[in-house]
């Protein structure tokens, strides 16, 4: 009887073990699976936006190149031999004389008469001896007139007055006013289609017999 107790006790006592043995086991498992089940993957943070493309700056427009001022060309008029300006009858001023190399300068009587013109002031005063004459002017093409009149009593005929003029680079060799003209206190133009190249209208003049002279120069740019 006392054995069949013990066996009882023993069997009850092992079952007891067995079964909080295994509910031990299960309450870990059970522990075990939320643990498992919160591991999840990270969520992957948003990729960030692009960078706008820079908008490329307006190209400067090009700063516009000063072009250098043209000189003006306008008709030169001067009067040889004469301090003050003078007008004629259309109403043209005559810059007094400048722009001789040399010589000297005489005026004639007002009352002098002088024909072929309609402006005989403009022949009474003159240059005369003189080895050059120079203006700066700007280039271009031009017509050039010179003035002559035999007014110097001194001359009574062909011959006596010779001298050669060269009107930038071209020759007038060998001019007896009193001959081209007609005779003294007549009017003689002398009309020369020139180019300046180099800023300067030039005249060279060559005594022969006598000295030279002129009344009055001007230059007309084309």
């Amino acid at each position: 009887m006392r054995k069949t107790i013990v066996q009882t006790l023993c069997a009850s006592a092992a079952a007891c073990a067995l079964a909080f043995v295994t509910g031990c086991e299960s309450t870990q498992q059970t522990s075990a699976q939320p643990a498992a089940s919160a591991a999840t993957a990270p969520t992957p943070a948003p990729a960030a936006a692009p960078a706008p493309a820079a908008t490329p700056a307006p190209a400067a427009a090009p700063t516009p190149v000063a072009s250098a001022p043209t000189a003006t060309r306008s008709i030169i008029r001067i009067k040889a031999g004469s301090s003050t300006p003078f007008t004629d009858s259309s109403g043209n001023v005559w810059q007094a004389e400048k722009g001789f190399n040399g010589g000297d300068t005489v005026e004639r009587d007002a009352s002098t008469a002088i024909a072929n013109t309609k402006d005989p002031g403009l022949y009474l005063s003159e240059h005369y001896s003189m080895d050059s004459f120079t203006l700066d002017v700007p280039n271009g093409k031009y017509i050039a007139k010179l003035y002559f009149a035999e007014t110097f009593d001194g001359i009574t005929g062909p011959g006596q007055r010779v001298f050669s003029f060269n009107v930038q680079g071209q020759d007038f060799k060998d001019v007896d006013l009193y001959v081209k003209a007609g005779g003294p206190n007549r009017a003689y133009v002398v009309t020369v289609p020139v180019e300046v190249t180099d800023g300067k209208f030039k005249i060279t003049f060559t005594p022969n017999v006598e000295n030279p002279e002129i009344n009055a120069i001007e230059l007309d740019p084309q």
